[in-house]
């Protein structure tokens, strides 16, 4: 079974989510098991989870004591051969990209995530284990529990059982492109009418306006994907 371990101030902020999410059916499934280490249980006598940054400044940083006795913990008691991965969400790491979560799903047993808080985590946590840093995008947020749901739910929709597989092969970036328009009934509103070849019937003739209005999406919308200009006639 898959295996996600949240270190986090926040447990409760998941619960919700999970609960109702294809994240939580997948759970009841016994696909994933999903597992909150509350880095407050982690501490000692009138040790703090936090403190104040050696240098002064504004903030305060999350303390590497607490969070390496979970991850110790996670680590000992995994099998020796696991594949495990470390994510931190952070400002400061690479976009995660939907080719990360297919590598989660298809080659991690364990994805550990670290919520940070406060100006971040000791920067100590990098030299001690191998953990990898993602970022949503270029913004900042008060710590890293919507970033960790956001991959989670990412990466839990792709492992084996969890949304049927058809609904996998026509999506964005499957195939370096965005999904196609879709539309629903009723066939016109306010003056807006649905393509028509989307209620002709010919499946030929539907699939390969799919085809093109994804690639125009992805043009218009992510040039950045590198997805060449329509071929001039």
């Amino acid at each position: 079974m898959f295996t996600i371990d949240v270190l986090t101030l926040f447990p409760e902020v998941f619960a919700p989510f999970v609960g109702l999410s294809i994240v939580g059916r997948a759970v009841e499934a016994g696909i994933v098991q999903v597992r909150y280490h509350h880095v407050l249980d982690a501490l000692t006598g009138k040790e703090r989870a936090d403190d104040v940054p050696f240098g002064g400044g504004p903030g305060m940083v999350l303390r590497i004591e607490p969070l390496a006795r979970i991850l110790d913990e996670i680590v000992a008691a995994a099998p020796v051969d696991e594949r495990r991965l470390i994510a931190v969400p952070s400002p400061g790491g690479k976009p995660f990209t939907q080719t990360d979560a297919k590598r989660f799903a298809g080659e991690l047993d364990r994805l550990v995530f670290i919520c940070g808080h406060y100006e971040g985590i000791d920067e100590r946590l990098a030299a001690l284990y191998p953990i990898e840093e993602f970022s949503l995008g270029d913004f900042v947020l008060t710590g890293g529990e919507l970033p960790a749901l956001a991959m989670m739910d990412a990466t839990v929709r792709l492992l084996e059982g969890a949304v049927r597989a058809e609904s996998l092969e026509e999506e964005s970036f499957e195939g370096g492109t965005l999904d196609y328009p879709s539309y629903t009934r009723p066939a016109v509103f306010r003056g807006i009418s649905v393509p028509d070849v989307l209620l002709s019937g010919n499946h030929a003739a539907i699939a390969a306006w799919r085809r093109e209005a994804s690639r125009e999406r992805t043009r218009a919308r992510r040039p950045d994907l590198g997805l060449p200009g329509p071929e001039k006639a």
